[in-house]
């Protein structure tokens, strides 16, 4: 089935930024997933910023996985390798299963951009209680490339030959 002939079904996500620093006057990155996510034709459950937390980052994660509306997460911020930097260690207890690729290929692509520099990136995605969760660095500019390049495809029900529309579909059936 092509793309264009495949029906669209929209998801809900959440938004969560994790700086010490951006607020909602200067949250770049939070502002581009939000008007990413929303202009692709999802809706959005939830938007906050929390400073740079294990146990800050790990509920607000955990409340929105227990929310069946929600569908998948998207964190920006906290993947780096500075002291505060803590969203892999927040979320990775949470995960069910990891999604290996998406790191990979994250670091793949920014290489263009970056170089080296790219290693230095812990972006990270899984599912935690039929739930998809996507972790990427604080900058804009890495967020869009996520979303462009990799999410809003992996997010769209008509992307062929899979997407995670299809995964949280028959996950949410089964609960």
């Amino acid at each position: 089935m092509s793309k264009a002939s495949a029906t669209f079904q929209p998801l809900t996500l959440s938004v969560l930024t994790v700086s010490d620093t951006r607020t909602d006057k200067n949250d770049t990155s939070g502002d581009y997933l939000v008007d990413s996510i929303t202009a692709a034709g999802h809706h959005l459950f939830q938007r906050d910023i929390v400073k740079d937390d294990i146990y800050a980052i790990r509920a607000t994660i955990s409340a929105w996985i227990a929310e069946k509306a929600v569908d998948a997460v998207l964190i920006t911020g906290g993947t780096g390798f500075s002291g505060r930097d803590s969203t892999p260690e927040a979320i990775s207890p949470l995960f069910d299963k990891e999604i290996d690729g998406f790191g990979e290929l994250f670091r793949q692509l920014s290489y263009a951009d970056i170089g080296t520099s790219t290693i230095q990136s812990r972006a990270l995605a899984g599912f935690a209680n039929h739930t998809v969760i996507f972790a990427m660095p604080g900058s804009t500019g890495a967020c869009q490339l996520a979303w462009d390049a990799i999410l809003s495809e992996q997010l769209d029900s008509r992307h062929r030959p899979c997407n995670f529309h299809g995964v949280l579909q028959h996950q949410k059936n089964d609960q």
